[in-house]
C-alpha cells in the first residue's frame, strides 16, 4: 500500500515539473504559429530596454529642426509606441515541445535590438547639439517674453562720423619788438588790442587790427609766464618767475596790488568769469585763490605732486580745473576748496588746457596725447593722437576749431566735434633766430575766434587768419585717412 502510495507521488511531481517545463517555454520560446504573442513580447522588451537607456534624449519635432536650421540632421530614430499592458490571459501555455525555430526566433529579436543600439547611438552626437539649442531656444524665448531690458543698437566699425569742414589757416603778421621769448599772451574782451609777456620782464600792449606797440609795462623782474584781462574791471593780472602776482590798472597803466604767498615761479593765471577770485599755480605744485580785492589768500589747492603748468575757470561746478606736470587734471569745488575729480589717464606733465566754448567739455595737452574730456564729471570723451611733442598751448573758438601749438614749432589744426586732423602747420623762425628757437609757448583766439595769435621763442608774436579764398573743393576733407584712424585700434 505504502509502494502505490509513493508511486502516485513519484508521478504527480513529474507532470508537475513538465508543466512548469512546458509552460516555460511556452513563455520565452513560443512554436511558430504562437508568434504573434511572443512578438508583443519582444516589442516590449526592446521598448523597455531602449527607454531606459535612451530617456535622457530630448525629441525634436520637424517643425523645431526647422527653425534650428541643423543641416543633415539624421531623422531615423524611431518613435516608440507606449507599450500596452500585457493581459494575463495573452499567455497561452503550450505542452507542444520546443523546437530548432525557437533560438532564430530569440536570434532575430537580439539582432533588432542590437541594430536600435546602434542607430541610437550614431545620432546621440547629433542629439546632443540639438540640446544645446532647445536650451538657448528656451532662454531667448524668456528673455523676450519677460526681459525689460531695451536693445540697445551698437554702432558698427563702419559707422565713421564724418567731420565738419573747416578752412585752412595760414599767417598774416608777424609782429617783432619783445627781446626775449614772448612767454604769454592774452586779449581784451572789447577785441581792440591784446598784451604779450616776455623773458625781457616786460609786458606790451599791442593794437589788434594793426598790430602796432601802444604800451610797455615794467615791475618784474623775470619772466613774465601768465596774463589774464578781467571782463568786468579795468585790471590786467600778471605772473612771473619772480614769485610776484600783481595786479594793473589800465586807467593809470600802474600796478595797484601785489599778491604774496607763492613759493617758487608762478606759471598759470586765470580770473574767475563771474566772482572777485583770482586763481594761481606755480612749481611749488598748488593752486592759489586769492580775493581780488582785499589780496587775502582764500584757499590752497593742494594735491598735486609737480609744477601746476595750466588752469582754466568757469561759472559752473567744477569751477576750477587745473593740469600738472605729474600728468595728473584735477576738478576742484572752489567752495569746499577740495578736489572733486582727478584724472589720471595722461602719462606725460599736462601743460595746456582750454574750455569749449560751445558745450561743456574741455581739451588738455601733453607730449602722449590730446584728450577731450566731460567737464561735469570729468568722463574721458576721446583722444586727439598725431601731435607728437610737447604741447605747450591749446585754443578754441566757437567755430569748433582747436589748435595745438609744440615746443618745435609745429601746430595742428583740429576738428573739435570728431577729433579730425584738418591741417598740419609748422612756424617759420624769423631770420637771424636759430632753429631750434622754432617754439610756440602761448597761444590765443581773439574774441570772435577769426585770428589766431601765438607767441613764439624766436621772439616775435604771429598772427594768423582762415583762407578766405578755400573752399571744400579746393581743400576736401581726406576721408579715407580719416575713417583709418578712427577705427584704428585705440591705445590710452
Amino acid at each position: 500500500m505504502a509502494t502505490e502510495v509513493a508511486s502516485v507521488d513519484g508521478d504527480a511531481g513529474l507532470a508537475q515539473a513538465t508543466w512548469s517545463v512546458k509552460q516555460t517555454r511556452a513563455l520565452f520560446a513560443a512554436e511558430p504559429e504562437s508568434f504573434d504573442v511572443d512578438e508583443a513580447s519582444q516589442a516590449t522588451h526592446i521598448q523597455v530596454k531602449f527607454r531606459a537607456r535612451y530617456a535622457d534624449v530630448p525629441e525634436l519635432k520637424p517643425s523645431q529642426l526647422k527653425k534650428a536650421k541643423v543641416a543633415k540632421v539624421p531623422t531615423n530614430i524611431p518613435v516608440l509606441p507606449t507599450p500596452e499592458p500585457i493581459e494575463a490571459d495573452a499567455v497561452v501555455a503550450d505542452t507542444t515541445p520546443a523546437e530548432d525555430g525557437d533560438a532564430d526566433v530569440v536570434g532575430k529579436a537580439v539582432d533588432a535590438l542590437a541594430k536600435t543600439q546602434a542607430a541610437a547611438a550614431a545620432s546621440s552626437s547629433t542629439n546632443a547639439a540639438l540640446v544645446e539649442y532647445k536650451k538657448e531656444s528656451n532662454f531667448s524665448a524668456q528673455f523676450a517674453a519677460g526681459s525689460s531690458t531695451a536693445l540697445v543698437r551698437r554702432r558698427h566699425a563702419h559707422e565713421v562720423p564724418k567731420p565738419q569742414w573747416h578752412a585752412p589757416w595760414k599767417l598774416k603778421r608777424v609782429i617783432a619788438g619783445h627781446l626775449g621769448w614772448v612767454r604769454s599772451v592774452a586779449v581784451d574782451p572789447t577785441n581792440e588790442w591784446f598784451v604779450t609777456g616776455s623773458a625781457d620782464r616786460t609786458i606790451k600792449v599791442w593794437d589788434l587790427a594793426s598790430g602796432q606797440l601802444k604800451l610797455t609795462l615794467t615791475g618784474h623782474i623775470n619772466a613774465i609766464r601768465g596774463l589774464a584781462v578781467s571782463d568786468r574791471h579795468p585790471y590786467l593780472f600778471s605772473c612771473s618767475e619772480d614769485k610776484k602776482v600783481l595786479c594793473w590798472d589800465l586807467e593809470y597803466n600802474k600796478v595797484i596790488r601785489s599778491y604774496h604767498g607763492h613759493l617758487s615761479g608762478v606759471f598759470c593765471l586765470k580770473v574767475h568769469p563771474t566772482l572777485d577770485v583770482l586763481v594761481t599755480g606755480g612749481r611749488d605744485a598748488v593752486a592759489r585763490v586769492w580775493d581780488m580785492r582785499t589780496k587775502q589768500q582764500i584757499h590752497v589747492l593742494s594735491g598735486h605732486q609737480g609744477t601746476v603748468w595750466c588752469l582754466e575757470t568757469q561759472p559752473t561746478d567744477p569751477q576750477i580745473l587745473s593740469g600738472a606736470a605729474d600728468g595728473t587734471v584735477k576738478l576742484w569745488d572752489l567752495a569746499a576748496g577740495k578736489a572733486m575729480t582727478t584724472l589720471t589717464n595722461h602719462k606725460k606733465a599736462v601743460r595746456a588746457m582750454a574750455c569749449s566754448p560751445n558745450d561743456h567739455s574741455f581739451l588738455t595737452g601733453a607730449a602722449d596725447n590730446l584728450k577731450k574730456w566731460q567737464t561735469r564729471d570729468g568722463k574721458f570723451l576721446r583722444n586727439f593722437s598725431g601731435h607728437n611733442a610737447i604741447v605747450n598751448a591749446v585754443a578754441m573758438n566757437q567755430d569748433n576749431v582747436a589748435v595745438s601749438c609744440a615746443d618745435n614749432g609745429t601746430m595742428r589744426f583740429w576738428d573739435y566735434t570728431t577729433g579730425y586732423n584738418f591741417q598740419k602747420e609748422a612756424t617759420i623762425v624769423q631770420p637771424g633766430s636759430l632753429d631750434s628757437e622754432a617754439g610756440i609757448y602761448a597761444a590765443t583766439f581773439d574774441k570772435t575766434g577769426l585770428r589766431f595769435i601765438t607767441a613764439e621763442a624766436d621772439k616775435t608774436i604771429k598772427v594768423w587768419q582762415e583762407d578766405a579764398s578755400a573752399t571744400p573743393e579746393t581743400h576736401p576733407i581726406d576721408m579715407a585717412a580719416w575713417t583709418k584712424e578712427y577705427t584704428a585700434p585705440k591705445r590710452f
